[in-house]
């Protein structure tokens, strides 16, 4: 189909992949929670695996791959592909973002409500960082025109999603009980996602511009179950490590 410059394109979504890339958020919030909940040691020391396992769930899983499987759901009527620097630093920045935030939340010593509040605004804005630079990263002979009044709600959005994770992540004791607070957490994340995603309308423009290392298509589901193999190994790590903590305790001789 030909289209001329300042043509409206018109998206649509494959809705199979949107329902997957809801079980992504879930199932990233869920260990990130499960993790969450062993950051502060009994001595209150930080203990970083755990810090980095719940950053890599969060941010790795939660919302980068939510994002990008989101975008492969996403069709429009010109190819697509994705800047390679744009999207790996997008990763990049997900992943540091939510380990800062966990940390200021519950890495000190315990929950704080100071650092509560500034990790779930830090994690929102982060959240949106990522997300429109993701979708800035997408390389095609479009542009994009922006509804700064719906931006400006995804950005509440991620920012009262980040709270209640965050409040979850370090309140919850009954693993039933995260299980639901995932589902919900993923639903707050696929929210300011697809949201984001209504806020731009696609305009056509000339060819897209060359000489750009992108990634499209297969290439993108690579990186993308690569990432979320490299997850489920730091996560398996972090995890053998509690096991072998939680043996040595039982150990120890219990002192007069």
């Amino acid at each position: 189909m030909n289209f001329n410059p300042g043509d409206i394109l018109t998206p649509r979504y494959d809705l199979y992949l949107v329902a997957f890339s809801y079980v992504v958020s879930v199932l990233g919030s869920l260990v990130a929670l499960e993790a969450a909940r062993f950051i502060s040691g009994a001595n209150q020391k930080t203990d970083w695996r755990m810090v980095s396992a719940a950053a890599f769930a969060l941010g790795g899983i939660g919302v980068w791959m939510m994002h990008f499987t989101g975008m492969v759901a996403y069709r429009l009527p010109v190819p697509i592909t994705y800047d390679v620097g744009l999207t790996l630093v997008s990763l990049v920045a997900a992943i540091l973002i939510s380990g800062v935030a966990l940390y200021f939340a519950g890495g000190r010593g315990g929950f704080r409500v100071g650092g509560w509040v500034f990790g779930s605004i830090l994690t929102g804005l982060g959240v949106c960082v990522m997300h429109y630079m993701g979708m800035y990263a997408q390389v095609m002979r479009a542009t994009l025109a922006w509804n700064y009044t719906t931006v400006g709600i995804s950005v509440v959005i991620a920012v009262a999603a980040a709270g209640a994770a965050l409040w979850l992540a370090f309140n919850l004791r009954s693993f039933v009980l995260r299980v639901m607070a995932a589902f919900v957490m993923g639903l707050a994340v696929c929210a300011m996602h697809y949201t984001g995603m209504a806020a731009a309308q696609v305009i056509c423009t000339a060819a897209a511009p060359t000489g750009r290392w992108t990634i499209a298509g297969l290439e993108l589901w690579v990186l993308t179950l690569g990432g979320i193999a490299l997850v489920v190994i730091a996560t398996r790590v972090a995890n053998r490590s509690l096991g072998a903590r939680y043996l040595t305790a039982q150990a120890e001789p219990v002192k007069a």
